[in-house]
């Protein structure tokens, strides 16, 4: 993938399409449960096919499950048949448990399935870019620590926290590296944990390893965006510093007001509630709310339609093509 010709034709009205992060409902297409789908890595590849096909997207993304780097590490996880798997527990309890952590090797648990799920895509899919969906590191370490325990360890316990982090940053970084091997042309880096954090807190725990992972990973033919579903507005100053290709925000800020804070080469994305309204609403609804956004920031070339977050697997499919036609309508004027 040429990296630069695709930023620059979604910034082309003309060529612009939305890219929300939509594939687990997949599951409604393929007839299986979202513990099966995550899983098995042929029905992945079939499930991101499939969202590719039926829906005119900028990129076909993965399945966003934030459990698969925990579960290397050895955490705990619950599989549903209709919801995203979860992290049952903490991991660690002290820094004894945080300095013995074994880093796992590249491509154990599910990362591999996950990888080769990305393989078989990338084989089939041609007509547009596929990204890998993976955790950002202060999002990982929440998981291990347990995310109450973690905002009061970063006030009582730094050290631990920070040798936690340290092997999150090496192992998501080296599963990047699986991706990218698999043929990912691009990731999307979910760190929503830090929208939790304070910006002097964000700036300590989050910004600094999501920065890492990112220079290790930076190239002309590899995309790196950032995405953050949290209040990010008071982090805006320094996830800037982080020099991503592009940034995803979710519905719980006021994305045109956050856009006086994004530079106009700064590809920004959002943010259309997936469980609210891509879920919940009616689908004349949906069109409505997705037309209203567009109608604010679809002037912006550095602006691309997205869900707020990852869609739900049993979100309304006649919803998310109201959310498509509404981009079709907005653009096609």
């Amino acid at each position: 993938m040429n990296k630069k010709e695709w930023f620059e034709s979604l910034r082309n009205p003309e060529t612009k399409k939305p890219m929300p992060l939509i594939s687990f409902p997949c599951v409604q297409k393929l007839g299986i449960t979202v513990g099966q789908l995550v899983t098995d890595s042929k029905m992945q590849a079939d499930g991101i096919c499939a969202m590719a096909e039926c829906s005119p997207s900028s990129a076909a993304v993965s399945m966003m499950d934030l459990s698969v780097e925990a579960e290397a590490f050895g955490a705990a996880v619950r599989f549903s048949d209709i919801e995203v798997p979860t992290v049952t527990k903490a991991l660690i309890a002290d820094i004894e448990e945080a300095e013995d952590l074994v880093l796992p090797e590249v491509g154990a648990g599910r990362t591999a399935l996950f990888a080769d799920a990305i393989r078989q895509a990338k084989a089939r899919i041609t007509d547009r870019p596929v990204l890998a969906g993976v955790i950002g590191p202060f999002s990982l370490a929440g998981r291990l620590l347990d995310m109450t325990e973690i905002m009061i360890y970063c006030y009582t316990d730094e050290e631990m926290v920070e040798a936690v982090l340290e092997k999150c940053t090496q192992f998501i970084s080296g599963y990047i590296g699986l991706l990218k091997e698999a043929g990912a042309d691009g990731i999307v880096m979910a760190e929503p944990a830090a929208g939790l954090l304070s910006p002097q807190l964000n700036a300590q725990f989050s910004i600094p390893y999501v920065k890492r992972i990112l220079d290790d990973h930076r190239s002309d033919d590899f995309a790196l965006i950032y995405h953050n579903c949290g209040n990010v507005v008071p982090l805006m100053e320094d996830i800037l510093t982080l020099d991503a290709d592009a940034y995803h925000f979710g519905n719980a800020i006021d994305l045109p007001e956050l856009a006086k804070q994004i530079p106009d080469d700064v590809m920004f994305m959002g943010n259309i509630d997936p469980v609210g309204i891509l879920s919940r609403a009616t689908a004349e609804e949906t069109y409505k709310v997705t037309m209203e956004l567009l109608e604010k920031l679809g002037g912006k070339p550095n602006f691309l339609l997205s869900s707020g977050c990852d869609v739900p697997a049993m979100a309304k499919l006649e919803n998310i093509e109201a959310f498509y036609k509404a981009s079709a309508d907005y653009y096609g004027r």
